[in-house]
């Protein structure tokens, strides 16, 4: 196989590692990090305009393998993806240029989330100077089948779709900015009748929840979820979760995935308590220049 080398940028740039993504998920069931579902809602903090931060390796027009490097606002993150979630094949062209457009960034912070079991990826960034992190991230799946029943919500809160309140601000601007609504639409996974969000009865955004569902893998991702601090303890987010849960299988979905910190014992309690199984562990590594 010959293939191409390619710089993009934007809407294109998107297009190309969600079918990437989408391909590789195809071809492993579990392998890898990320989900296409990730890198769009990456998307509402990093456009990639600039064409130098993201390389594809084109087959014809078929994305085989890209070194992404995203901005999260005084850190930047680098991720090597295949098509197969499998590096071995490809490492030796996109490690490389990964790390050229690494040093191009000067003085700045970059990570690189790592599987603990990819040892030959963790060998190369610490030699590229990389340093290992206690920093884990969990992952977690199951089946859609298997995933636990609706639980109730307290009287007087309401659950609503972003699809049943379009004309309100959005919910998570909060946190992500004025911009949330309209990054989100400009992504091909996402679909308002799946971005959840519980009211409480003064209209506070008590819980939300945003659930991604992939028709081309049918992988349904959770990400994010989150209580306010107010609301915690009522058990708004069980509920979030279970209906969403209940959406994405509508969807077709039929494999659920989410991923958490190994230190947050209530989100921990919270996946596992619906049905889903630890499966892999990732570690963040840290290059300071």
């Amino acid at each position: 196989m010959t293939l191409r080398e390619y710089q993009t940028s934007g809407l294109e740039y998107l297009q190309l590692v969600t079918a990437l993504l989408q391909r590789a998920r195809r071809s492993n069931p579990t392998g890898g990090l990320w989900e296409a579902a990730d890198l769009q809602w990456w998307w509402r903090r990093d456009q990639h305009q600039d064409p130098g931060h993201q390389t594809f390796w084109l087959d014809y027009d078929t994305p085989i393998a890209a070194a992404i490097l995203t901005d999260w606002g005084g850190r930047w993150a680098c991720d090597l993806l295949s098509a197969d979630h499998d590096l071995s094949d490809v490492v030796g062209t996109v490690w490389p240029r990964a790390l050229g457009q690494i040093d191009a960034l000067a003085d700045v912070t970059v990570e690189m989330t790592v599987g603990d079991d990819d040892l030959a990826l963790a060998d190369l960034v610490t030699k590229a100077g990389f340093q290992t992190t206690d920093e884990l991230d969990m992952t977690a799946w199951m089946p859609a089948a298997e995933r636990a029943g609706p639980t109730p919500l307290p009287d007087e809160f309401e659950l609503v779709a972003r699809s049943d309140v379009a004309t309100l601000p959005h919910h998570m601007i909060g946190r992500n900015g004025n911009q949330i609504g309209r990054r989100l639409i400009e992504c091909s996974l996402y679909q308002p009748a799946l971005d959840l969000v519980v009211y409480a009865p003064n209209r506070d955004v008590a819980a939300y929840g945003l659930f991604w569902a992939d028709p081309v893998t049918g992988v349904g991702l959770v990400e994010p979820m989150r209580t306010e601090a107010a609301y915690q303890g009522l058990g708004l987010a069980r509920h979030v979760l279970t209906a969403g849960l209940d959406r994405l299988a509508a969807h077709g979905c039929s494999r659920l995935k989410v991923s958490y910190l190994p230190g947050n014992e209530a989100a921990r309690r919270l996946y596992l308590g619906v049905g889903f199984r630890q499966c892999s562990t990732s570690r963040t590594y840290r290059r300071q220049r």
